[in-house]
């Protein structure tokens, strides 16, 4: 009698890998893992779209079918911000001016109210009223009346004479009354402003700086120290006094922010050199000087040399490159004169070659070349 022992696998272990379920379908692949089926009717029902939810700006999606990160250029470099507006009411406009004829009409009747006055109040010598014929004075003396009289008079000539003004070609007048704008003055000629108004005297002629030697770098990084000229001039007095502290010092300060983002090349390079970098520099700084009322029409570096400490390293390696490019050249014209003799030898028949007599000649050639242009052994 036999006894038959079946052995029955414990219910943690799921059924062998590949088997397949009763039913039909296949079973898990592995074990010990819970999967949810999703049926396909489901797939491709006919339904809104999902809604879209907005990512952070921090949040970056991968790149379909590849592993890479998209790249997102941040906004400050996509879009520059824009310069502080000054205000809006601070545009150059013209002053109100009277001719400078008013002014020493003005002064000259101040003059004459004070003889008068003086006159009026018997303070004239006898013999200097005979000498000039004028009636006999009252004699009245000093008082209230002549005080007053005295005054007008002094302030008469004082506003007559004290506002008279030379304008001048390529010179203007900003005016100010008690930390107001009043207007600009660009008139020529004798002038009479009111001299109660500050006046501030602003070069407008066209201008040339040239800059010291600054901090700049070529398109490989390499330090460098630029010098500039500076075409400009004043367009808006108003902005150009009263909107900033100094100009002048506001312009430079433009220009070496400028050189500190454009690249700027040698004359001998091969991305456009100084010409290229000059027009750069032209327009950043026109963009940032234009509100403050500066027009640039030019910013040109002038001197382009190496900072001290990779002067010397720049140097050996441009001798590097001449010398290579010499070479080059050397070598390409001795090829042609080799290839061009050996034509002409084979082609008028003077000298039948095969290969090695071919391979033989022309390196004779080569070296007899060679030699004569000075090739060092």
């Amino acid at each position: 009698m036999s006894t038959t022992t079946s052995h029955t696998p414990p219910e943690s272990e799921g059924p062998a890998e590949g088997a397949v379920a009763p039913g039909g379908r296949p079973s898990r692949l592995i074990q010990n893992e819970v999967t949810t089926e999703i049926p396909v009717h489901l797939l491709f029902r006919d339904g809104p779209d999902p809604v879209a939810v907005p990512l952070k700006p921090a949040v970056v999606a991968r790149r379909q079918s590849t592993g890479e990160l998209p790249r997102l250029r941040s906004q400050a470099s996509a879009r520059r911000r824009p310069l502080p507006e000054l205000d809006p009411e601070l545009v150059e406009r013209s002053a109100r001016v009277l001719p400078g004829a008013a002014g020493v009409l003005a002064g000259a009747c101040g003059i004459a109210g004070g003889l008068a006055t003086s006159w009026w109040a018997g303070l004239f010598p006898a013999g200097a009223v005979e000498a000039l014929r004028l009636p006999a004075s009252a004699g009245a003396g000093l008082g209230p009346a002549q005080w007053a009289a005295y005054a007008g008079a002094g302030a008469l000539g004082w506003f007559g004479f004290g506002g008279l003004a030379r304008g001048r070609t390529g010179r203007a007048w900003v005016l100010g009354l008690f930390g107001r704008y009043r207007g600009t003055v660009r008139r020529t000629g004798l002038l009479w402003v009111n001299p109660l108004v500050l006046r501030r005297r602003v070069d407008v002629r066209l201008r040339h700086w040239r800059s010291a030697s600054m901090a700049a770098a070529d398109p490989e990084g390499m330090a460098l120290r630029v010098v500039v000229l500076v075409v400009w001039r004043v367009r808006d007095t108003a902005r150009a006094v009263l909107g900033i502290e100094d100009h002048e010092t506001y312009l430079a300060e433009c220009v070496e922010a400028a050189l500190a983002r454009v690249p700027v090349e040698p004359a001998c390079g091969s991305r456009g050199g100084v010409t290229a970098a000059g027009d750069a520099l032209t327009r950043l700084v026109s963009e940032e000087t234009a509100p403050v009322g500066l027009q640039v029409f030019s910013v040109r570096p002038v001197r382009v040399e190496y900072a001290p400490e990779v002067a010397a390293a720049m140097n050996r390696r441009r001798i590097a490159a001449l010398d290579a490019r010499q070479r080059a050249s050397m070598l390409s014209s001795v090829v042609d004169s080799v290839e061009d003799t050996v034509t002409r030898l084979t082609v008028r028949g003077l000298v039948e070659l095969d290969d090695y007599e071919r391979k033989v000649l022309v390196r004779d050639l080569t070296v007899a070349f060679c030699s004569g242009r000075g090739e060092p052994s």
